[in-house]
Order: C-alpha cells, then structure tokens, then sequence
C-alpha cells in the first residue's frame, strides 16, 4: 500500500507539476528563443500549438517510463502498460475522455492479431505436450555430434522457434540436452545457455510466432514475406554467433549435476516435424502460387495434421489447452501493448526520434529497427516491443518509402536487440532453466544484445540491397 501510495502521490505531483510549465512564461519564452535561434520550426504565433504537440511527445515517454518503473517492481505488465498510456496520455494533454478513446482504438489497431496469435496456440500446444519440439532437439544434438554440441544446440533452438516455438519455451525444452551434454563435455553453462538464446533470436525473426504475424499484421504486409525477408540475416546471425562462442571466452561455472528428464512414447522425427511443415507450404502458397491462406486457418491446420500423424488424438484437447494458456497470456500483454501503442501513436515522440536521426544525418530506414530496439527495451519482451513499435511507427516508416515487408521485418529483427533485459520474464526463465546464477545471466546481456544488433543491422542492409 505504501508502494501505491507513493507511486499516486508521485504522478500527483507530476501533474501539478506540468500545470505550472503550461502557464508559465519561462516555458512559452524558450521556445520562443529556441524558434528564433534555429529559424526552423515555427513563428511566436504558434508556439502554444508547439507547446502542446510537444507536451503529447513528453507524456508518451512519462508513460513508458512509468511502465517501465512498474514492471521493474514486478508489476503485472499488462496493468503497468495500461496505466502507463493513461498516464501518459493525461500528462500529455488530451484530456481523460480522448485519452481512453485513444487507448481502446489503440486496442482495436490489434485486435485482428491476437486472434490470430490464439489460434497459433494450436500448434504451439502441440509441438510441446507430444514431445515433438523435444524429438526435434535430441535429435539434431545426436546428428550434429557432441563435438558440435555449441552449433548443434544454437541450430536446434533456432529451429524450434523457427516452426513456432517460443523462444523461451524452446530453451526450455532443449536446456535438459544442453546440460547433459555440457556435463560430459565440461563446458559453461554461459556458453550452453548462449548458444541456445543466440539461436533463438536467429529463428524468432524468421518464425510464424506473435512477435512476427504483430508486425506484419501492424505494417499490413503478408506473414510468409515478413518471415522469408529475415531468412538470409538469420543465416549469417547464426554464423555471427558461432563465431562469438568460438573466440569469447565465457569462464563461468561448468555443469556439475544435469540431471535426468524422461520422455516416454516420443514420436518419430518426420512426424514431429511434419506440423511445422504443413503450416509453412500452406503460408507459402501465397508467394509461390498466389493463393491466400490466412495464419489463422494456416497454423491451426499444421497442429492437427501434426497430432494426426503422430497418432496422438487422444491428448489433443490438453495440447490445444496448453496452447491457448500460453498464447493468452501474450494476448493479455498484447492489450496493454496496444493502449500504450495507441498512445505513441497519438503523440508527435515518432516525429522527434525521426528529427532526431535525420540531425545525426542517419537515414530514414533505421526508424524500424530503431524503434524496435526502443520498444524492446522499455517492454523487455519480444511480442510487445515490436506491437509498440509497429503500432506507433508504421505510418511514419510507409511514408519515408520502405516497404510494409521489409518495415516488418527490420522491427521484428530490432525487437530482438533488448529484449531480454532484467525486467521481463524471459531473463529469468531461460536463467533458471539452465541453473544459472543472477551474476552470470547479467554478464551475458552484452553478448545477447549484440547478435540482436547484428540480425538488425544485417536486415537492415538486406533492406537496402534489396531496394
């Protein structure tokens, strides 16, 4: 209660606060010297007008830095991102009324991807309760050979995310491999545990997972374009990351007790894998054949024909449970993604970041992976930094010239830069899993955040090959 107390008792002042600036003639005469000084922006006339366009810009960033605060202090994230747009919408001027309709349109600009992402529960579900995600990993470990246990373990996690595994989930699922193999090969749990994160944001920028069908779904572009764009920059991510665990050292506490995990009655490769298949040549069809499967019928479709083959119908209701419950919590945060997006997206913040790339003399197109890094960081999620950004920037990025596709594609592979901060639940999963202690993760986030950097900068430059 005190924690509550204190946060209300802080934005109370805070508002006072921006009463008094609005009425001061300190405030209005700055600007003013500023638009004389610069001869740019605008005449004494309309300094009240710029006043309040910049007023919107400063309560968006009061709004996400409340958000972030709140998730900090282990906040549920979706609250702390609704009341963060509120916020950030009163402290930017317009008042309760416009402020809340802004919220719900916000909502609404997302809505038709949540549905989406709640059918893709299916398949998700079903990869993980028939053991078929875990078939897929053991597998490629034993191919690849334990001497290539680092390549074998990047390749198999970036696989799995890749056919529509979470991220996190995919982790999840290879990390008993990981340690069994890492104890008989004496390596870190650092570099294990990098391995498998690295090739996870390789095959999230390429994968039909929320994150992915958000931004194309925002920037209005189609699934199967948005996923292919990233395939050749994932590629050489991988390649960049092999080469990161072949010269860094990472001396941090080896495997000393892996553990066992029992996986009865798994099914055969080609079965496990034939759903990810299914889903990924009907979401082709479109480029290849002009025939337009939406993900919604496309995903759901691979699940059953999955669960068919495997010969596993009578777990299907369990795995399509445990889809939709993994699935709905993204849902949730999506809604409160969408309250502050529409807030963003209502405020003139897309308009200073631009001002401020064209002044560093950066070029238009670095918009999209620079506010999907932005919008990771603030949300420390994957799904929600590129809703947020996506939501916030997609008209601003159409209008410098870039496609829709390769706008989806270079916020998907920005949302991977920051994603895996502190304050979201992905740090900690992926740490625990793995039995890694909190200083060893922390030391781990420059080396995430830069194979994140090279999948944006490198779809970046395929952006700018490809015109």
């Amino acid at each position: 209660m005190n924690t509550l107390g204190d946060i209300l008792s802080a934005l109370r002042h805070i508002l006072d606060g921006f009463k008094y600036l609005s009425n001061s003639d300190f405030i209005r005469s700055a600007l003013t010297d500023l638009t004389s000084s610069t001869g740019v922006i605008f005449n004494y006339q309309f300094s009240i007008i710029n006043y309040q366009l910049l007023m919107t810009a400063i309560g968006a960033i009061i709004g996400l830095l409340l958000t972030v605060f709140l998730i900090i202090r282990k906040a549920n994230p979706a609250y702390s991102l609704i009341l963060g747009a509120l916020v950030g919408g009163l402290v930017g001027g317009l008042g309760l009324v416009t402020t809340v309709s802004v919220m719900v349109d916000g909502v609404k600009d997302v809505t038709p991807a949540i549905i989406r992402i709640l059918t893709a529960g299916v398949l998700s579900g079903v990869l993980i309760k028939t053991g078929a995600a875990y078939c897929v990993a053991e597998t490629l470990v034993r191919k690849l050979g334990h001497g290539n246990v680092l390549f074998a373990l990047a390749v198999s996690t970036m696989i799995l995310t890749a056919i529509g595994v979470f991220i996190d989930v995919a982790v999840i699922t290879i990390a008993p491999i990981a340690l069994a193999v890492g104890q008989r090969m004496e390596t870190s749990k650092m570099k294990l545990l990098l391995a498998m994160i690295g090739g996870g944001k390789c095959g999230n920028i390429i994968s039909p997972n929320p994150n992915t069908i958000i931004a194309a779904e925002n920037m209005g572009a189609p699934l199967p374009s948005v996923m292919f764009a990233n395939l050749v920059p994932a590629l050489l991510g991988l390649m960049v990351l092999m080469l990161l665990l072949r010269y860094v050292k990472l001396y941090g506490e080896k495997v000393t007790e892996a553990g066992t995990v029992e996986h009865d009655d798994l099914p055969p490769f080609w079965a496990s894998i034939i759903g990810p298949v299914t889903t990924i040549v009907l979401l082709g069809l479109r480029p290849l054949a002009g025939i337009n499967i939406d993900p919604l019928v496309a995903l759901p479709a691979g699940g059953i024909v999955g669960i068919l083959c495997m010969g596993k119908q009578n777990i299907f209701k369990e795995s399509i449970a445990y889809g939709l419950d993994k699935m709905s919590v993204i849902a949730v945060l999506l809604i409160g993604t969408g309250t502050i997006a529409g807030i963003i997206k209502q405020s003139t913040l897309k308009d200073w970041i631009l001002q401020g790339l064209n002044s560093a003399g950066i070029g238009d197109v670095l918009i999209a992976p620079i506010s999907g890094a932005l919008m990771s960081a603030a949300t420390a999620s994957t799904t929600a930094g590129a809703t947020v950004a996506s939501a916030s920037f997609s008209s601003t990025i159409l209008a410098a010239g870039i496609s829709a596709v390769w706008g989806a594609a270079m916020i998907n592979s920005g949302a991977t830069v920051l994603d895996h901060l502190p304050h979201g639940s992905f740090f900690h999963a992926t740490a625990g899993c793995t039995q890694v202690d909190l200083k060893e993760r922390l030391k781990l986030i420059p080396y995430e955040s830069l194979i994140g950097a090279v999948l944006a900068a490198l779809s970046t430059i395929a952006c700018l090959v490809a015109g």
